[in-house]
């Protein structure tokens, strides 16, 4: 039988390990952190997607030091006059920012010990992150899995309903979490240094040397290896970003691994999206003599981003998976934990990979799309070479599956002896009040139709925004897109032109501005001013008025602030008049009107509903009333169209509100410093202009030349 861990092709390096551990859940995780922690003499080197200096690491035995992570590194190295401590976190996105610990963070930084070094990292590809869960301590012990060292992940494996020790930090209780952490030594461990390395001077550009040996063994205490003297496989992602080229270790090894599956593939992941991953198993289940397929997988994901995203691609790839079930070996799977209330399920955020008791893996890839080619990724993995490593390996996973039913892992080893079949054995031991129960994975059909495919929400590889409008926009739309574009630029120049001749020619004494100022102020004060605001963008929008000059008028007459919101309810209302006519007068009316290119548009936007509306928010494919007549004449769902023009409206009203008030302060407060800030304010609006119409015409070059 040949090898399925193979260096340069489905990892990077393959190293000798003399003690591998799993720990399950974060009591056992969190513990054997900290007591290796405490015995590091030279480095500690942290990589992670999140990180949250108020976790709590629980005392062990007689230890004194502080609880929390971030006091707890401090003073760790404080005391070692020796010892460095490098925590490079991913810069995460926005929309992360209410979940993470932002200011503590931040004073750990400003107040940490000078060797306690903190990193944020920003250098990956637009949409992509920082995923690794890496902690290695003095080249010796690494830590590799899907724990992160933030919040909401520790709890142990009972995943009691009520659980007084699983509060955050701010000690508020939180659904249970089960996730998986693998420890090893040796040269593994030093392999996973190399990578914290390489990171570290991928995102700071400074190189960190390794040290010596120490002479204290990091390994936790009271942690029994599950397995010894292995080897250890270390998988990678890597997009290609600047002068780094595509790493697609992680993907290779799944399929190699799944390839590989003589009885049984068994598989836990927060998410099932990836589509190399869906062939692969649907192949194996078409096979009249494939393995059995068993995957477990949260009833829903997190938040709502992802069960309005990621739940919906699980549910497509289910139904390509069940329908490619012929001979009855899949089943999926989701734990049942028993009084919690029915908004709660158990949080499943584990990353792993049983075949048969042949190989597993344990890191930080989710079986989703960007873990196989955006965001990087560490994984360990490893394969039996003998009997003894070949039945620890089956021990561990059906010791997990034992957590999830509720019962003992001898329970799962002899219904397996029994019935000579993973899923029998699953099934027989069914039933009990925490339990594996059957995951349908539908979702409503209104949330299906929302989603696009899984290239924009989870995709492949890096995203070029040139291919995000390829998606959404046929070619015959670019060429006016572009003259669209190249208009507003143009008008932008216009008003800076106009800006400066009011400043330094004669023109600013032709005008009265004492009683403008006096017209503006009775309207702003007016009662009437926000209706007379709103039916001037409903009066604008029947006429094809261009809504940006609209709202600059807006904001010069009622300010900023009040400005942006007239401009959003102006902005929504004229959609919902422009919209009823489309719908009015149907699709027949509106093709004469607007030509097949406004028809492809149109089937589009019925297909994709409201995030392809918020898109063309802020893509000028076609003027603002057309886009809602379309919408309207195609029958797309009047909450989809209200919600996508709110989203997609937000950028350009908030630009063009702080270009107006600018402008403002120009004509009424005039000097070099209002001038300097109105004009790189225009800049930039006018840059982010030419590179849309830089990106848009690029594809279009591109296809005539093919």
């Amino acid at each position: 039988m040949s090898r399925i861990l193979e260096a340069g092709r489905n990892c990077w390096r393959i190293e000798a390990a003399t003690r591998v551990a799993f720990l399950i859940d974060g009591e056992a995780y969190y513990s054997a952190l900290r007591s290796a922690l405490r015995a590091a003499r030279h480095s500690i080197l942290i990589v992670g997607w999140d990180i949250d200096s108020r976790l709590r690491l629980p005392r062990v035995g007689d230890d004194r030091l502080p609880e929390t992570l971030g006091e707890f590194l401090n003073t760790l190295v404080a005391r070692r006059d020796a010892l460095h401590a490098h925590v490079l976190v991913w810069d995460f996105a926005l929309i992360y920012a209410l979940e993470r610990d932002i200011l503590p963070l931040y004073k750990l930084r400003w107040r940490a010990h000078r060797r306690l070094h903190f990193r944020m990292n920003d250098r990956h590809p637009p949409g992509a992150s920082q995923h690794e869960k890496i902690v290695v301590i003095d080249d010796a012990v690494a830590f590799v899995g899907g724990f992160d060292l933030g919040k909401w992940r520790w709890d142990t494996r009972d995943h009691a309903p009520r659980e007084p020790r699983r509060v955050d930090p701010d000690g508020k209780p939180y659904a249970p979490f089960h996730d998986v952490q693998m420890v090893v030594d040796d040269a593994a461990a030093s392999a996973v240094a190399d990578r914290a390395r390489e990171r570290w001077y991928r995102a700071t550009g400074e190189a960190l040397k390794p040290f010596p040996a120490s002479d204290v063994d990091p390994w936790p205490d009271r942690i029994t290896p599950h397995l010894r003297n292995v080897e250890v496989g270390v998988a990678r992602t890597e997009p290609a970003y600047g002068d780094v080229t595509e790493v697609r270790e992680v993907e290779r090894l799944h399929l190699d691994a799944i390839a590989a599956a003589q009885r049984t593939v068994y598989i836990e992941n927060q998410y099932l999206t990836s589509n190399a991953v869906g062939t692969a198993l649907a192949a194996r289940l078409e096979a009249a003599q494939g393995p059995e397929v068993v995957l477990v997988l949260p009833l829903k994901t997190g938040g709502w981003l992802e069960q309005t995203t990621m739940d919906v691609l699980r549910a497509r790839l289910l139904e390509r998976l069940r329908a490619a079930d012929r001979h009855g070996r899949l089943r999926v799977f989701w734990p049942r934990i028993p009084g919690l209330p029915e908004n709660q399920c158990l949080s499943l955020h584990a990353k792993l990979l049983f075949v048969d008791d042949r190989l597993v893996r344990v890191g930080s890839s989710n079986m989703s799309n960007r873990s196989m080619g955006l965001d990087t990724e560490c994984d360990l993995a490893v394969e039996a070479r003998d009997e003894s490593t070949a039945q620890a390996i089956e021990r561990v996973r059906n010791e997990l599956i034992a957590e999830h039913l509720g019962t003992a892992p001898d329970a799962v080893s002899e219904a397996l002896r029994t019935h000579g079949s993973l899923i029998a054995a699953i099934e027989a031991l069914r039933g009990g009040e925490r339990t594996l129960e059957v995951l349908e994975g539908s979702v409503p059909a209104a949330v299906e139709r929302e989603v696009p495919d899984s290239a924009i929400i989870d995709p492949e590889r890096p995203l070029e925004a040139e291919v995000l409008a390829e998606r959404l926009i046929y070619e015959e739309e670019r060429a006016p897109t572009r003259r669209r574009v190249l208009s507003g630029v143009a008008t932008l120049i216009l008003l800076l032109a106009l800006a400066a001749a009011w400043r330094w020619t004669p023109l600013g004494g032709w005008l009265d501005v004492e009683l403008i100022s006096a017209w503006v102020g009775r309207l702003r004060e007016s009662v009437l001013g926000p209706g007379v605001a709103v039916l001037a963008f409903i009066a604008g929008g029947l006429v094809v008025m261009p809504v940006t000059l609209l709202i600059i008028v807006t904001a010069l007459v009622f300010g900023p602030v009040s400005g942006f919101v007239y401009s959003m309810l102006g902005s929504v209302m004229s959609g919902v008049v422009s919209y009823g006519i489309g719908r009015a007068l149907g699709r027949h009316a509106v093709r004469q009107l607007a030509g097949e290119r406004i028809n492809r548009l149109s089937r589009r936007l019925a297909r994709r509903g409201v995030m392809t509306v918020a898109t063309l928010r802020l893509i000028p494919v076609a003027p603002f009333t057309v886009v809602n007549m379309v919408a309207g004449a195609s029958h797309i769902g009047f909450r989809d169209f209200v919600v996508g023009t709110a989203l997609g409206m937000i950028p350009g009203v908030g630009a063009f509100t702080l270009f107006a008030d600018r402008l403002q302060s120009v004509v009424t407060r005039p000097g070099p410093g209002t001038i300097v800030i109105f004009v790189a304010v225009a800049g930039i609006i006018a840059l982010g202009g030419l590179a849309a119409n830089r990106w848009l015409g690029k594809r279009r070059d591109v296809a005539e030349s093919t």
